[in-house]
Order: structure tokens, then C-alpha cells, then sequence
């Protein structure tokens, strides 16, 4: 399986949001009110506003933000004996404007060449990159080739959701990372934190540090996925640098 991917030219992500603001009543009286359309079909009537907008708004990038981008790569450390080493960097900041500008600068300069390199997370199709690309045009930046497939016709897209490759074909099938790396005997350290937590770590205890450490561990999860799927040795703790 993706036998004619080389591992080198992936690069691995995933992003950490929140919602825009901690109260839905600190948002403007006119996205309030959108607020209220767009989620009146799914909200429970038990469920007080506050507490869903805290639940749910990081998930739609026009009431949430990106506060965390996490990258890794794969780097030849030894031909002779075909090892490997995983560099892993992190962005994240409360200006998202910057961090997407540094995110996004990167892309352009080391991974924009559309017919070589991959982008690669789970379940990044349908919510990390849309996420990130609205969120860009939001702020009035560019998006890179590699992100934009808004022209690109299928074959040209060069997106690895592991979510995806998981389904061989059933589009009706959902599985989270965890239960991924579980079945697939894959060691996942994210033990810290859970994805429901991160707005209270965010908002409450303004902890950025903790929230890009978990960022990053489901970057070399999801980089021991595909080395499963190519039936390749896992990535040891060992092999990981980080990079300032």
C-alpha cells in the first residue's frame, strides 16, 4: 500500500482550533444571530447557548480560530541501513494571522511543488485543510498550490488523509485516530489531553505550550499510520528531533 510514496515527501500536520471568543455573548450581536441559524437544526433545546457555542464553534472556521500547527518529516539519517529520522515542528500563537502567515510561508517555499509532495493527517479533507483555507482568505492571505484544490481536478490532488485510506472505498465509515492507532497496534502517547479540552486549556488556563505538545503528538501518530500501511518498521521515540 502507497508503495510509490516515498516517505520523504510527505509532510505530516495537524491543526488545533478554538472558538473565536470564550462567551458566545462576546461575539457581535450580527454573528450571534448567525450563530443561532446556522446551528438551530442541531442544537438540543436543553443545551443553553453558551455551552454549545463552547462545544461546537471551533469547528467552523467562521466562529472558531487555529491557534496550533504541528509538522513532521521524514529525513534519511542513514542510507546504508535505510533508517530514518522525524523532524518535527510546531506553530503556534495567539495572533493567527501570524501563524498562519509563518504556516503558510513555509508551505510556499519548501512543499508548493504540486507534482512531488503530499500533505498528510487524518481526517484532513473534510476539516483540517477546509478549516485552514477559509480561515486564510478570512484574514486576506494567499493560499499555497498544495493547499488549494479548488481547481485541481482529483488526480491532481495531493492530499493523504489516513481517514480516508482507512475506508478503502466506504464513505459512510468514520474512525478516529485513536481507534486507528488501537487496532493497528500503532503507540499513541496522547495521554495529556483530550480534543474537547483544548478550548478550556486555551481560554481558561491559557496554556499554549501543553495544547502544541499534544498538536505534535498526533503528527507522529498519524506518520506511524502510514509506515503501518507501508508495512515499514515504526518510528521509535528516539528517531524524533525537534525543531525550534
Amino acid at each position: 500500500m502507497l508503495d510509490h510514496i516515498n516517505l520523504r515527501n510527505i509532510l505530516f500536520f495537524d491543526i488545533e482550533t478554538v472558538p473565536q471568543q470564550p462567551l458566545f455573548t462576546d461575539m457581535n450581536e450580527e454573528l450571534q444571530k448567525l450563530w443561532e441559524y446556522r446551528i438551530h437544526r442541531f442544537k438540543p433545546e436543553e443545551t443553553p447557548q453558551n455551552d454549545y457555542f463552547w462545544e461546537k464553534a471551533g469547528v467552523y472556521a467562521e466562529f472558531g480560530k487555529a491557534i496550533c500547527i504541528s509538522v513532521g518529516f521524514f529525513t534519511q539519517a542513514d542510507p546504508a541501513t535505510n533508517t530514518y529520522q522525524f523532524r518535527l515542528k510546531c506553530f503556534a500563537s495567539h495572533d493567527e494571522h501570524q501563524l498562519l502567515s509563518d504556516f503558510l510561508s513555509m508551505l510556499s517555499r519548501y512543499f508548493d511543488i504540486s507534482d512531488k509532495f503530499f500533505l498528510c493527517g487524518h481526517n484532513i479533507k473534510e476539516f483540517d485543510i477546509p478549516f485552514l483555507c477559509r480561515r486564510a482568505t478570512i484574514l486576506g492571505l494567499s493560499i499555497p498550490q498544495i493547499l488549494d484544490v479548488s481547481t485541481a481536478r482529483p488526480w491532481e490532488v495531493r492530499h493523504l488523509d489516513t481517514m480516508h485510506l482507512w475506508r478503502f472505498g466506504d464513505y459512510r465509515n468514520y474512525t478516529s485516530l485513536h481507534l486507528l492507532t488501537t487496532v493497528l497496534d500503532v503507540p499513541n502517547p496522547k495521554d495529556d489531553l483530550e480534543g474537547s479540552q483544548v478550548a478550556d486549556t486555551y481560554w481558561h488556563q491559557n496554556d499554549l505550550p501543553r495544547i502544541a505538545q499534544y498538536c505534535q503528538q498526533d503528527v507522529v501518530a498519524v506518520a506511524r499510520v502510514i509506515q503501518r500501511f507501508k508495512q515499514m518498521p515504526l518510528l521509535s521515540d528516539e528517531q524524533i528531533v525537534y525543531v525550534p
